[in-house]
């Protein structure tokens, strides 16, 4: 088996190397390219390995410019130190996402993906599709925290102590269960993409709900739903848009 590396830091470079080696000697590593233009040249004009390992953050770049510049004839596993990318990772060839400082189990994971998915290397492109979304519906890791900033102090939250999330004059809130609200640096739009869908629900524009946040949904006008929220104020309404009610009927009833 050949892999490449695509890494700009020369020590993280060096610690994956030694992880492959590691797990299995018999893998050779073509090479460690440190930049998007020489990643370029370099599948414009070699055969594609086995499996390649990106970085996200380069120095020239970000490597997801690599795809729109030529073809990437192999699956990859991207590294990095940053989780907000991992859904536009999930739009190209992408079979695991792992998050730095990458370990020997997460690589691991990432090998026993590469086998499982080899074998149906010799089928359809649309059944290839299939089977590689439902990998990385398998390797996507999701928010499992979040850091708070309050005056000069910062703290985390976990995400199971999260009720719901709002935006309210321009902000974003995180509604907690000790009844306290923190704002977050985020949109909701890009919360949406950073939480377990089978946990959280974007009910409307300015609302993502938690499954347990959720006491009760009534019908509501225009074929819409109204929700009772935990910790939401009296006189309050959160509505569901009519054109999410039947997916949310589905996420109440997983």
């Amino acid at each position: 088996m050949q892999v490449l590396i695509l890494e700009d830091e020369e020590l993280a470079a060096e610690h994956l190397s030694n992880l492959i080696r590691r797990y299995d000697e018999g893998i050779k590593v073509l090479g460690v390219l440190d930049s998007v233009e020489e990643a370029v040249s370099w599948f414009r004009e070699n055969p594609p390995p086995d499996l390649a390992f990106f970085d996200i953050q380069l120095a020239d770049n970000r490597s997801f410019q690599i795809f729109e510049q030529c073809e990437v004839g192999c699956p990859v596993v991207f590294t990095t130190a940053y989780d907000q990318y991992a859904l536009q990772a999930f739009k190209v060839n992408s079979i695991d996402y792992l998050l730095k400082p990458v370990s020997q189990e997460d690589l691991g994971q990432a090998f026993r993906q590469y086998e499982a998915l080899k074998s149906t290397f010799g089928t359809s492109r649309r059944e290839m599709e299939q089977i590689r979304r439902a990998f990385q519906m398998m390797s996507r890791k999701y928010k499992s925290r979040f850091i708070i900033r309050t005056n000069h102090q910062f703290f985390s939250v976990k995400v199971e102590d999260i009720l719901y999330f709002f935006s309210e004059h321009k902000m974003v809130w995180a509604k907690l269960r000790n009844g306290k609200r923190h704002a977050l640096e985020y949109t909701l739009d890009q919360l949406e993409e950073m939480l377990d869908p089978g946990h959280f629900f974007r009910a409307n524009r300015k609302f993502i709900v938690a499954f347990e946040a959720v006491e009760e949904a009534v019908v509501y006008s225009n074929s819409r739903l109204k929700l009772r929220l935990v910790g939401l104020k009296e006189g309050e309404k959160v509505l569901v848009s009519r054109d999410r009610v039947k997916d949310f009927k589905n996420w109440m009833n997983q």
